[in-house]
């Protein structure tokens, strides 16, 4: 039977996508599958995204392995992170004040540098390929990375139409204007930056299969062995640790054809901590059974992926929320997917305070027009470790009670990197009486090395994860957790003259 390798290490999203249901074995950070080397057991290879490069994760047993299929003629894709293993070098020197570089294999003469995009992408074929084989046809998927800007003098394959880049909009008559594809030294190499690329485009999957000469058994073997790895991906958190999935909350489950309980993890501002609970909570109930959803309100999908590596998730098509000209898909849109979906929970991660974006005249343009067009409840949480607990304290009544004009219910409030627990003590009574909140937590401060468990800066998605879901189950309560959550009803969005007059 032929067999097609993914990549299986610390670091990799396995569950990200479905890269066109090929994939039939993992291969580990040993170079090995099933106890056979890479090499000698795969017909091509597939090498997901994620930190590899950045966190180091590909070991020099799995690189030599990689650089044997490749030298052998056999077709290696590497998406997003795994074509940065597959390039000369990586900058991955972002907030930094000089170049930190990481070396590739050099398998595609291209080097890689910061620079942010996160679209729903259509891409333009450049050039002739193995994937590409006499295809004239736009083809679509999604970009998600952080080290996007490719230099170097490979064979350009697709160029991505972006709507903008590191958080600035791009000239809307530009056309396919960012490099997102190329071929390497051999031509059965190929990287690429659009994520889904053989989920959304049947074409490519079928010039993949006719590259091996797989047989009409050949491809129904294929798609058998696939289903079998898809279940193999869910025995526990994450990759290759020993963190097993319960059935504790079953009876949390989702009944078919029903909307799944929703939850937003909103915040007082930037550098609350949103992404870390986000991600923790994530983690702990797929830990317990369920099926958790990630959804990112506006566009920048990155911060829900530290989650989804923990819960091996899917990226939806569905799961950034549109505010304004920015995200995906519009929450009416999303709300009904969601009722066919097979998802038990969703968190809703909201972007910097609930109130960004209010008083755009773009409606909505804010987490918390969302929160009240759906009937969403909220979790508000607020960082300490700027102004102190006292003041956070301030500042996290003020936003509740405003929420509350907005009909928002709140049903619970987190106090992040909190520093001392009897000052936390002293001004919880205070927080509840004020805001009529019963749900007053407190989540402790937590050593995060500041480069690489940090998504602003260059993140490693096994260490930051891991620390989330444990600081997570350690401060609160998951099952108080999902009592906070609902199913969601979209009613519809406020005009600007309501929410000015709740407002002002």
């Amino acid at each position: 039977m032929m067999n097609i390798g993914i990549v299986y290490v610390k670091g990799s999203l396995p569950g990200f996508e479905n890269f066109g249901n090929l994939p039939t074995s993992k291969i580990k950070s040993n170079g090995f599958v099933n106890g056979i080397k890479a090499s000698k057991e795969l017909d091509a290879l597939i090498i997901p995204g994620g930190t590899l490069l950045e966190s180091g994760d590909i070991s020099d047993d799995l690189k030599k392995e990689i650089n044997i299929i490749a030298r052998d003629g056999k077709p290696v894709i590497g998406i997003c992170a795994g074509f940065q293993v597959l390039a000369n070098k990586t900058d991955i020197g972002r907030n930094s004040p000089c170049p930190i570089e990481k070396e590739g294999l050099g398998l595609i003469d291209v080097n890689f540098s910061p620079l942010i995009t996160s679209d729903r992408v259509e891409a333009k074929v450049c050039n002739n390929s193995f994937l590409t084989n006499n295809l004239d046809e736009t083809i679509t998927g999604f970009h998600s990375h952080t080290y996007g800007k490719i230099e170097g003098n490979a064979k350009d394959l697709f160029y991505s139409k972006i709507k903008r880049m590191d958080y600035m909009d791009v000239n809307k008559d530009s056309k396919f204007n960012i490099l997102s594809g190329a071929i390497g030294y051999e031509e059965n190499v190929i990287g690429t930056l659009i994520h889904n690329i053989l989920d959304e485009n049947p074409s490519l999957v079928n010039n993949f299969l006719n590259f091996i000469d797989a047989s009409d058994k050949d491809i129904l073997e294929i798609s058998s062995k696939n289903k079998e790895f898809k279940k193999s991906l869910f025995k526990n958190i994450g990759i290759s640790s020993d963190i097993n999935i319960t059935n504790e909350f079953s009876k949390y489950k989702k009944s078919p054809n029903d909307y799944p309980n929703v939850l937003m993890i909103g915040s007082t501002g930037s550098d609350s901590g949103k992404t870390f609970i986000t991600t923790g909570l994530a983690g702990a109930l797929k830990r317990r059974g369920l099926n958790v959803g990630i959804i990112k309100i506006g566009p920048d999908v990155r911060d829900i992926i530290p989650g989804l590596y923990l819960t091996k998730g899917l990226m939806e098509d569905y799961f950034s929320v549109k505010i304004g000209t920015l995200g995906w898909m519009d929450i009416k849109d999303i709300l009904e997917n969601l009722k066919n979906s097979n998802y038990d929970i969703v968190l809703i991660e909201g972007v910097m305070s609930v109130f960004t974006g209010l008083l755009n005249e773009k409606t909505p343009y804010s987490a918390s027009e969302i929160a009240a067009s759906s009937n969403i409840p909220l979790v508000l949480v607020t960082g300490v470790n700027k102004g102190g607990i006292e003041s956070a304290s301030v500042d996290v009544i003020a936003h509740t009670n405003l929420l509350k004009k907005f009909d928002i219910d709140v049903e619970g409030i987190i106090l992040n990197k909190v520093y001392n627990e009897d000052i936390f003590n002293n001004v919880e009574d205070f927080i509840k009486n004020e805001t009529m909140v019963n749900n007053v937590l407190s989540i402790g401060k937590v050593n995060l090395d500041k480069r690489g468990a940090t998504p602003e800066t260059e993140i490693n998605y096994d260490k930051f994860g891991k620390i989330a879901l444990n600081t997570v189950e350690k401060y609160l309560n998951i099952e108080k957790i999902i009592s906070m959550s609902r199913k969601p009803k979209f009613n519809r969005y406020l005009s600007f003259d309501e929410i000015k007059n709740k407002f002002l």
